[in-house]
């Protein structure tokens, strides 16, 4: 008797962002019309370091979230183009300027504008760049437009302030470091949700409901972005591996190694986080540790937590292409190793 043949089942692919990628590229053609329109000046140098981070290869989550959020309300206008190049505005400028602030030297792989240009020059043009995105926002006319991305806007350099004040500070805790990624990172993810809704005239309910959404992925997004900083299985980011180390960053991964170490290791971090170790042997003991006590895979965790929430928040909208690829994307969020 022969032995029967089970067919094996397909393994399930790992999350991307292709759906949403699919779902969102007639829309940010013409969101990169937009921007590509609007950070042209007759001073040369603008436009050439504006070019050289937006030229960068990252991902434009953020506008990609406000032409999703119009799709999944069934929108078919054109006001969220200018409103999503706005967002991708407001974020360059604050890389820009974070990246004078840290003293990066790479981002995606590449050089920092801020090293190649200079300082004063990457600090002004991210001043024009929002300048341009307050621009857009007033052109739209929408005051509650206005209203939601300058409140973002205020509230991502509250987050940037709190976390320099953090910085080196190793008793920092778990709740104050989620309150500077909800700032920082979050509150921006929030706004390009909410304004697709407000665009939609979508009422108050969706306007929540998509805000709930971008918040919880954009605290997601930048809890992976920090275990990937200390995970020895990681592709590289494109910035420097163990920049948050050395700056002195009190991220998730080093909360939680500081919290459950020994008093050696809590002596260690103490030293580190000053700023006193910061060789590639002190970065590999700190990862060494890290894992020691599974910070790296407690930090996914959380995030997964806020990656449900953030599915959970549009589960009223109507099924489709647009809600799936958000679904996925918040997944994806999750499970990404760059």
């Amino acid at each position: 008797m022969s032995a029967q043949i089970v067919p094996l089942r397909p393994a399930r692919p790992e999350p991307s962002l292709t759906p949403l990628l699919a779902l969102t590229a007639p829309g940010m053609n013409a969101v990169n019309a937009v921007i590509l329109d609007r950070m042209q000046s007759e001073i040369p140098l603008i436009p050439s370091l504006a070019g050289h981070l937006i030229a960068g290869g990252g991902k434009r989550m953020r506008p990609m979230l406000t032409i999703a959020g119009a799709a999944l309300l069934d929108y078919h206008g054109s006001r969220h183009h200018r409103l999503a190049a706005a967002v991708e505005f407001i974020h360059t400028a604050t890389l820009l300027h974070d990246d004078v602030v840290d003293g990066s030297d790479l981002r995606r792989g590449k050089a920092t504008a801020n090293i190649v240009f200079g300082n004063p020059a990457t600090v002004l043009v991210g001043d024009f760049l929002f300048s341009r995105a307050f621009e857009l926002m007033v052109e739209d006319g929408s005051l509650k437009v206005l209203k939601i991305l300058a409140n973002a806007s205020a509230v991502i350099a509250e987050g940037e302030v709190d976390q320099l004040t953090a910085q080196r500070h190793v008793e920092t805790g778990e709740e104050r470091y989620l309150g500077i990624i909800g700032a920082k990172t979050a509150a921006l993810f929030a706004a390009a949700c909410r304004i697709a809704a407000v665009v939609a005239e979508s009422g108050p309910a969706a306007e929540r409901a998509l805000d709930d959404y971008g918040r919880n992925l954009g605290i997601a997004f930048q809890l992976v972005d920090d275990a990937i900083d200390y995970d020895s299985e990681a592709a590289e980011m494109g910035k420097g591996k163990g920049d948050d180390f050395r700056e002195g960053k009190m991220t998730l991964p080093v909360i939680l190694a500081y919290a459950r170490g020994s008093e050696e290791e809590r002596g260690f971090w103490r030293d580190a986080i000053a700023g006193f170790l910061t060789s590639d042997e002190d970065l590999a003991h700190a990862v060494t540790l890290i894992n020691r006590h599974d910070c790296v895979t407690a930090t996914r965790e959380r995030a997964r937590h806020f990656a449900n929430r953030a599915v959970d928040a549009i589960a009223a909208f109507p099924a489709g292409a647009a809600r799936a690829a958000m679904v996925e994307a918040a997944e994806f969020a999750v499970s990404r190793r760059y």
